[in-house]
This record gives structure tokens, sequence and C-alpha cells, in this order.
């Protein structure tokens, strides 16, 4: 949505290799509406007609699920996605995807918005900084386990999945017997939960893992070419 000032963008939309700046008062709405400024598909009735708007309120910019039926999905620039239910909001930072699924496929919005604005509060809360796990030596091997794994964490588009690979699936992209994945796999989370790293053991360990080491980027997208062939 270029509104042919020399203003710099605010936000940033871009779908299908279209581009849409927003700033100011601008709200961009997607959904099957031919009447919506991105038009998804307008025979795909598992889209709704109206499915969602991006627009700034009180400073910052929002994603608002405008559907009355129908979920959204965020997925920010870690990888990690969120379900936004209908009727709810979510504050767009950096660079995000919004994911759309309807009947015929599923369709993605590249954001890129900016950071909010620091503040200087959390300097003045008293005592240490958290420091958990920030000892455990991460091994080049290790490393390459938890690309292979969590891979469908880091692409972008159709690859993307957000769920660990199983061991079988993650030794065969390296080239590793399943067992020789699953000891090191094993190994590095009793070293993450001595550290004190929460939820390292019982049946959600892997999700949990992905969801560490994503977050302190221990893993990046940067880290694909290591498992590329």
């Amino acid at each position: 949505m270029d509104q042919g000032g020399t203003a710099r963008p605010t936000v940033v939309v871009t779908i299908g290799g279209r581009r849409h700046e927003l700033s100011g008062n601008d709200e961009l709405t997607f959904g099957r509406a031919s009447g919506c400024t991105i038009c998804l598909d307008p025979d795909d009735i598992g889209i709704s007609r109206l499915a969602g708007s991006v627009r700034c309120e009180g400073g910052s910019w929002w994603l608002v699920n405008r559907s009355a039926t129908r979920q959204l999905a965020v997925v920010d620039e870690l990888g990690l996605r969120s379900v936004l239910p209908p009727g709810r909001r979510w504050p767009l930072d950096g660079r995000m995807r919004i994911l759309v699924d309807g009947s015929a496929g599923s369709h993605t919005l590249q954001v890129q918005a900016p950071h909010p604005v620091p503040t200087a509060d959390g300097a003045a809360l008293p005592g240490a900084p958290t420091a958990i796990g920030e000892d455990v030596l991460i091994r080049a091997p290790d490393r390459l386990a938890l690309v292979a794994l969590f891979s469908g964490y880091l692409e972008d588009g159709p690859r993307y999945q957000p769920h660990p690979k199983t061991y079988a699936a993650a030794a065969a992209r390296l080239g590793w017997p399943q067992t020789t994945l699953l000891r090191r796999i094993e190994h590095l989370r009793i070293r993450l939960d001595k550290a004190g790293v929460p939820n390292m053991m019982g049946w959600n360990a892997m999700t949990n893992l992905a969801e560490y080491v994503l977050t302190t980027g221990i893993i990046t997208k940067d880290d694909l070419h290591l498992i590329s062939r």
C-alpha cells in the first residue's frame, strides 16, 4: 500500500512477491472477499471472507483475527508458531509470518514490523540476571543433531513444520545411525536438565528442547546449511 509519499513505511506485508507498505492510519485486510486489500482465494470457502487485518492502535502494530470461526497462526522470527483465535489480536514485532489455512491450501503473509522501543525498567530490577544452561557446551555434532531434528521450525513456506522430526528422519538426513542421534540428544537433554533448564525430561521433552534451543539462539535459520545437500 504505497501512499506515494516520502515517509519511510512502518510495516511491510509481502505475499507472492507483492509488497504492501503501511504507515500512519493505514489498514491492510486479507481474506476471501474481493474487497480485501489482499484477496487470498475467492473460491476457497475454507478461508473467511474477512480473515484478518493489520493496523496501528495506540502507537503499536497489531494483527487482528477478524473471522468469527477460523483461527490464524503467527510464526515469529525464531520459527515458533502460535495460534490466534477468532476475535483476538497479536502484537507485530520484527520479522513474522501470518499463516492462513483454507480448504484448498495455505497462504503465508510475510511481515516486517518495527521492534518496540526498549525501556530501562529492567535495568533497575534487583538480583542476578537469569543464567540457566549457559555453561552447557554445545558441540558441533550436537548442533548438527539439533538442526536435523528441528529444521522444520527454521524453514519457510511449505517446508515449515513446527514440530520435531522423528529420530529416524533426522538420522537419515545426516546419514547417521539412529542410535547415534538418539544417544547424542539424550545426553544433551541430561546435561541441560542438570544445569537447571526446565522440562528437559518427560513426555513433551522434545518440543521443550526445540523451544529452548530456538529461543536461546543455539540454532538459527543460518544453520540450515549444515544439513543441506
